[in-house]
């Protein structure tokens, strides 16, 4: 049986690829050095190199835009629990 599957941060990934991005050692130099197979560095390379263009766009990045929109309905919902919350907790007190 194989031992489980290794997960590595992008923290990780990102200091590989900028190595790869360097040119001073071989792909197959850093996969030895940093563990890793050198298909995955390649892999990690080019999605650096895709992703560079958001790191220089100006203004808010598309994802902030989008889970902002995404947590208003949610402070809405916890409002309204908070507020049934106290209504019941106001209901039963005098039975209690």
């Amino acid at each position: 049986m194989k031992g489980k599957r290794k997960q590595h941060t992008a923290a990780f990934k990102a200091q590989v690829a900028l190595a790869a991005l360097k040119g001073d050692k071989t792909v197959n130099e850093l996969a030895g050095q940093y563990g890793v197979h050198p298909t995955l560095i390649h892999g990690w390379k080019k999605h650096l190199l895709a992703g560079v263009e958001s790191v220089f766009a100006h203004g808010v990045p598309a994802g902030a835009a989008d889970a902002e929109a995404d947590k208003a309905p949610l402070y809405e919902q916890i409002g309204r629990l908070k507020m049934e919350l106290e209504w019941r907790k106001k209901k039963v007190a005098p039975y209690g």
